[in-house]
């Protein structure tokens, strides 16, 4: 799906796989949120 490295303040997110689990019901953690969050992921698959 990604990764998110603190450490060096890098992401790298698979948007189309991100994209196909949340479409299916899959309910990003709370960490997940808040990355999708900050890279201004499509509002309509987080709430």
């Amino acid at each position: 799906m990604g990764f998110y490295d603190p450490m060096k303040n890098q992401t790298y997110l698979n948007v189309p796989a991100i994209r196909y689990f949340l479409e299916k019901g899959a309910q990003p953690t709370g960490t997940v949120h808040d990355i999708l969050r900050k890279a201004e992921f499509k509002k309509e698959f987080i709430k």
